[in-house]
């Protein structure tokens, strides 16, 4: 029991670390390149996972690649999207991806997914439309980045419902990071141009690089040691939670009442298919998947 309570704990404390990271990350690309900010993130978290476990094996680095390109793309929509959306709506909508991938599962199966998974699906786009929407039902531009940053993110725990069980956590998550930090490295110099983080970045970096993609992880890891696939999912159902709550402590960010009511919607579609939507296979995967 006392070791429950304690992994629930881990749990809860890697959710929070998870979310506090939207508000890290949008302070600190208001003066530095999106692109060059992911690169050296998990440049930082790479190399850290990759000292603890060397990824040797020529499979996990064919396997490590393919994730490594599904998260580059979908940390470049997030981070970008960042620029021009508050921490709040990037938490709610990053979220999303726990009801897309159900959905992506069921499509690549050629079947129909669950209905209430279908149900939370239809609820979050409702609530998608409240949360973000101006005129009519536009999306802001970087609202829109994020839907496309969830969209990847399902695909990435999609694959790795099929991939990670072949490999352990800790290097195949070292390569994916490192794969993403080179690609992402080489989308900075073709479109932002060689930069260096200046010593007000660092302090992000560190903490979303090392004390995140890295030490957050590896406690994530250990708490699935004892805690069940299921449990642990609805635990890091907090993650946007923990997101908006510092939106508005740190940043003062405020939903209006219609905000409100599409972020609880959200945030309901996203503990339906949690609890009653997502088969377990795809329940570990997601939970192996290095953090957002």
């Amino acid at each position: 029991m006392r070791a429950d309570r304690s992994a629930l704990a881990a749990l809860a404390f890697a959710a929070f670390m998870f979310g506090i990271t939207f508000v890290v990350i949008k302070d600190a690309v208001a003066g530095f390149p999106p692109l060059a900010f992911v690169a050296w993130r998990f440049l930082l978290g790479g190399v850290a996972l990759a000292i603890l476990a060397f990824p040797g094996r020529s499979d996990l680095w064919k396997d490590g690649t393919i994730g490594g390109v599904l998260l580059a793309i979908g940390f470049g929509f997030q981070t970008v999207g960042l620029t021009t959306t508050g921490a709040s709506n990037s938490a709610l909508i990053t979220g999303l991806y726990v009801v897309f991938t159900p959905l992506l599962v069921a499509l690549l199966a050629k079947r129909a997914p669950k209905p209430l998974v279908t149900i939370g699906a239809m609820v979050a786009f409702i609530g998608i439309a409240l949360l973000t929407a101006t005129d009519g039902l536009r999306l802001e531009a970087g609202d829109t980045y994020t839907l496309g940053c969830a969209v990847f993110f399902a695909a990435h725990v999609t694959f790795l419902s099929r991939a990670a069980h072949r490999h352990a956590v800790v290097p195949f998550a070292a390569v994916q990071l490192l794969v993403t930090a080179v690609l992402a490295g080489g989308a900075s110099l073709i479109l932002e141009g060689p930069t260096f983080p200046p010593r007000e970045v660092w302090p992000a970096l560190l903490l979303t690089g090392i004390g995140v993609s890295a030490l957050a992880f590896l406690l994530q890891i250990w708490a699935q040691t004892i805690v069940e696939a299921s449990r642990a999912a609805i635990v890091f159902s907090l993650e946007p939670v923990f997101g908006v709550a510092s939106a508005a402590i740190l940043l003062g960010e405020r939903l209006s009442v219609r905000g409100w009511v599409g972020a609880a919607l959200v945030l309901a579609a996203i503990n339906v298919v949690l609890t009653k939507g997502e088969d377990p296979r795809t329940l570990e995967a997601e939970l192996v998947s290095p953090p957002v």
